[in-house]
């Protein structure tokens, strides 16, 4: 079962978003909270696998609840992936939450399957935003790419492919045929990525290479 603990200031919304989950046979909602201060507290009681958060609450919001419960992730046995719920296509301060780790962010007007489908692409460590996509937003910002740290000069040949593959878009099968190599053999590249680069999914691997300059061209 995939853990979901839902964060909105809104009782009705996540009443509604836990009726909607409660008819899925392998998601249950383990908790519900108000406010960031309270989904802090609930996430070390219930464990959640994926966080479905509001970006705008009263007394803790979604970003700095977002930052709280990544940069804690490393004494907590598992830490849960967030999805961020928000009003506005272009909200900065989602952006702001996916770069500091969340999954990705939707609107919360969003189908009620879209966000049910999300919840399992999180769960996955897939990313909930395509990366061409993800790429626009952030160019509207117009920032200068950072300097690579050391850790990318470990990459290997092979992982730095699979990278750009994964900026692209791509999926691990279709890695897999691009490369030549069997679709766990892609899983392992993108896990080692991960781990050398400190990041937690493919979501990150996007917002890392457009930040550093990385991006692979589009394809037509």
């Amino acid at each position: 079962m995939i853990r979901v603990l839902l964060v909105d200031d809104q009782a009705l919304f996540r009443v509604a978003i836990a009726t909607l989950i409660d008819l899925e046979d392998d998601i249950e909602v383990v908790g519900q909270a108000a406010d960031g201060l309270q989904a802090l507290r609930l996430v070390d009681e219930t464990e959640p696998d994926v966080v479905v958060m509001d970006v705008r609450m009263p007394r803790m919001d979604g970003v700095e609840t977002t930052r709280r419960l990544l940069a804690a992730g490393a004494a907590r046995r598992t830490t849960p992936r967030v999805i961020i719920l928000t009003t506005f296509t272009f909200d900065q301060q989602a952006l702001r939450a996916v770069r500091l780790g969340a999954s990705g962010f939707l609107l919360k007007d969003v189908d009620p399957d879209l966000l049910v489908a999300a919840i399992r692409t999180a769960h996955r460590g897939g990313s909930l935003i395509a990366p061409g996509q993800l790429e626009d937003i952030f160019e509207q910002r117009g920032r200068e790419p950072a300097e690579l740290p050391a850790e990318f000069s470990r990459l290997t040949d092979r992982e730095r492919a699979v990278l750009a593959h994964i900026t692209r878009g791509l999926s691990n099968a279709e890695i897999a045929e691009r490369e030549f190599v069997s679709e766990s053999t892609v899983k392992g590249h993108v896990s080692s990525v991960l781990t050398k680069l400190g990041l937690r999914d493919r979501t990150q691997i996007v917002v890392f290479a457009y930040d550093h300059g990385v991006m692979a061209p589009r394809e037509e």
